[in-house]
């Protein structure tokens, strides 16, 4: 496995975006841009963010940090196997 850590592809920030940060953080200089989406969303209460549901259902992530942490590239990308389960076509019985 290729060590990332300093590697640009791990990490880009935009300054000039509308909503940067879009989440309150102590460490704007470290605050990653590259998971604006984050790829966990869909595992649900799977993700192991720091999450809540809304009275109608809705996961609300703003408190969660870890797809802006600079360090967590290889966690998101480590777990990209069980969103591709996720998104995988069933065989129907």
């Amino acid at each position: 496995m290729e060590d990332w850590h300093d590697k640009h592809y791990a990490f880009f920030q935009n300054r000039q975006c509308e909503c940067f940060p879009c989440h309150e953080t102590a460490d704007p200089e470290n605050f990653n841009c590259l998971f604006c989406y984050c790829p966990l969303y869909a595992l649900g209460e799977g993700c192991k963010g720091n999450f809540r549901y809304t009275e109608s259902g809705i996961k609300d992530c703003s408190a969660c940090l870890i797809p802006h942490i600079r360090g967590n590239y290889g966690y998101i990308t480590d777990r990209f196997s069980e969103v591709a389960r996720l998104a995988a076509k069933k065989e129907q019985p």
